[in-house]
């Protein structure tokens, strides 16, 4: 069963006492608040917030002699929690207890509002988990979302093998001033490394955690594990996002992937099945300060109710390399996997490994349980014009096979009626195919090569998966693929997956077009392109999807940011709609601009007349990486 806990919801965002309670530096309190509690005799429990059950799947009330359970609100009477019926507040002065424990943060008014009915017992209360004064960002409510902005990173260094962490303090371009980040670091027995804080620089200048750096700083063994970061002084945005680059003393390791989703899922899907001459490893990174008990953490074939279980136990705050093929030792490519992650794991990472040795890093999704189908949507029609549109390059088929792969993305989806569009450079349609109303267990792989038969005006372009209405109607508008990537001279590959989204039209629907500041439509482009270091270059793949007729050309600024957040120099291009932009950072910025910009110079897409989606990625000799960016 997973965990008994309200991580995020789409209708009211995040849940700051699930971050509150499971923070790192919350668990040794919160023993503690317990051990006083059961060596202290009977005790009361107040829950007028309905946090207590969450608290209970965190650090269990085993052991403690329970007098009654008391709420404030007149629809929570006889709720149950440990056999308890839930009794109204003012029947405490009735309970014959030691002490009272209120189940909430920021408690000063409810002790003085209750000391009345409980006038000979002790008051405690969740406030004795509270994080260091120090930490705290909005000092008038604790549970604020900001004063949790929080994630864990994929972090290693060993065997020739590093991981660095590129972002930019937009924080500070929302009005903060001032803070740091708090970093712990944990090994793969989820024990702490290191630990240290990092104050934040000015406004949009640039952040880089490399793990070499750190590892040398420290004087740590070699490791792989997860980094804890959490940003005092956040605001706009309580959510940590984040270029992660995986590199290695070798030139054929090299692949990135990018901020996970801080809210763990009970499901994920899109976990890719292995090639034959490949093993696929799934990163099972704990979360919590509480260990996941085997059984706890399942794998699936998508659309097969058998589930393998791993059965070994994982510490709290570590990581366990499953091997996909350990459980599921039949799965193949382009098989899916369903993970069946219990709300234990903030969005995992898989590696795909292969027989020669090269890496490749990714994520699957979140597999959404809320969703129902939409009846409405495929009635529609013209008036969403495409509708949702999941776009992704093309890259030139020259030296590159591009695939995509649909995937099923919650769990209401039996049928998924899907087709593909694929555009060249200047939006023109050069092939198209309907996968078909596809049955949640199809797994069926298509590339671009083939379907264009090895040409496309101008080398490259892009590909559209959208709903296909004439093959079905089953859609809940959470439209999800996987993209890979092959360098056919190298062998190197590279993957990302993401969702689809109604991109360029004024009329909305559901929050789409969405934006990532203020309410829908999303008419604008802000997304950040970290930059590789000599001898990597850097490649930005633009995309102007367009659910309707927007306008003709885009009118696009490549910036190119120095260090310290300043702008050195800026390019300007015009995408046509419905087409792409592939280009390099060497071949577009001088030597004399890079050397303006620092070391760690990083560039902006902006764009004030059109959304554009964006993929970027690093270019050695001997490999390449891919993923999507991020917005902010």
């Amino acid at each position: 069963m997973p965990l008994n806990i309200e991580t995020f919801s789409n209708a009211v965002g995040g849940n700051a006492f699930y971050k509150a309670a499971t923070h790192p530096l919350a668990a040794n309190p919160a023993r503690a608040l317990l051990a006083k509690l059961r060596a202290n005799g009977a005790v009361a429990l107040y829950d007028p917030h309905n946090l207590l059950a969450a608290f209970d799947a965190f650090y269990p009330l085993d052991g403690i002699e329970i007098a009654g359970l008391f709420v404030q609100d007149v629809s929570h009477i006889g709720r149950a929690f440990r056999n308890h019926a839930a009794r109204p507040v003012t029947e405490l002065a009735d309970c014959r207890c030691g002490t009272v424990l209120i189940a909430g943060f920021d408690t000063a008014p409810a002790t003085a509002q209750i000391r009345t009915l409980a006038k000979h017992a002790a008051l405690v209360s969740f406030d004795e988990m509270r994080l260091p004064a120090d930490m705290i960002t909005d000092r008038s409510r604790y549970l604020s979302n900001l004063n949790f902005a929080t994630n864990f990173i994929f972090f290693r260094d060993c065997d020739g093998h590093h991981t660095r962490l590129v972002t930019t303090n937009y924080w500070g371009g929302y009005g903060a001033k001032g803070g740091h980040i708090w970093f712990r670091l944990f090994d793969d027995g989820g024990n702490a490394l290191a630990e240290w804080r990092q104050d934040l620089p000015a406004a949009y200048a640039s952040i880089v955690i490399d793990s070499k750096e750190v590892r040398a700083r420290f004087g740590l063994p070699p490791f792989t594990g997860q980094l804890f970061a959490h940003v005092v002084g956040a605001a706009g945005h309580d959510i940590v996002k984040y270029a992660l680059d995986t590199y290695g003393d070798a030139g054929d390791v090299l692949s990135c992937t990018h901020d996970a989703n801080s809210w763990p899922s009970n499901l994920y899907a899109g976990l890719p099945a292995p090639n034959a001459d490949e093993n696929v490893v799934l990163w099972v990174q704990n979360s919590h300060p509480n260990p996941i008990e085997g059984g706890e953490i399942g794998l699936n074939l998508m659309g097969d109710a058998n589930i393998a279980w791993l059965k070994e136990p994982v510490p709290a705050f570590a990581s366990r390399a499953l091997h996909v093929s350990a459980l599921l030792p039949e799965a193949r490519w382009p098989q899916q996997i369903e993970i069946r992650a219990g709300k234990h794991l903030v969005r995992p990472r898989y590696e795909v490994v292969a027989k020669n040795g090269r890496r490749r890093i990714s994520h699957p999704n979140v597999e959404r349980e809320d969703l129902k189908l939409d009846e409405t949507l495929p009635k529609l029609g013209a008036l969403l014009g495409k509708g949702f549109i999941l776009p992704g390059p093309v890259l030139p088929l020259k030296r590159y096979r591009s695939a995509i792969l649909p995937t099923p993305m919650s769990s209401v989806q039996t049928r998924l009626p899907v087709k593909l569009a694929i555009y060249d450079r200047n939006g023109k349609k050069a092939a198209e195919h309907s996968f078909g109303n596809l049955k949640r267990s199809d797994s069926i792989a298509l590339t671009a090569n083939e379907l264009l038969n090895g040409h496309i005006d101008g080398g490259y372009g892009h590909m559209e998966l959208a709903y296909d209405f004439a093959a079905g109607a089953e859609a809940d508008g959470w439209l999800h693929a996987l993209f890979r990537y092959e360098d056919v001279e190298t062998g190197h590959g590279a993957e990302t997956s993401f969702g689809a989204h109604m991109f360029n039209t004024l009329i909305t629907y559901k929050g789409e077009p969405q934006s990532y500041k203020g309410p829908p439509p999303g008419l604008s482009t802000r997304l950040f392109l970290r930059i590789g270091a000599p001898p990597l270059d850097t490649m930005c793949h633009l995309i102007y999807p367009a659910s309707l007729p927007w306008h003709d050309v885009s009118d696009t600024a490549l910036i190119l940011m120095s260090e310290a957040g300043e702008e050195v120099a800026r390019r300007v291009v015009n995408i046509p709609c419905g087409g792409s932009h592939l280009w390099r950072v060497n071949e577009t910025f001088s030597g004399a601009e890079h050397k303006a910009a620092g070391v760690h110079g990083y560039a902006v897409v902006r764009d004030t007349t059109c959304r554009l989606f964006g993929y970027h990625g690093l270019i050695g000799t001997n490999a390449f990486s891919l993923d999507h960016m991020f917005g902010f």
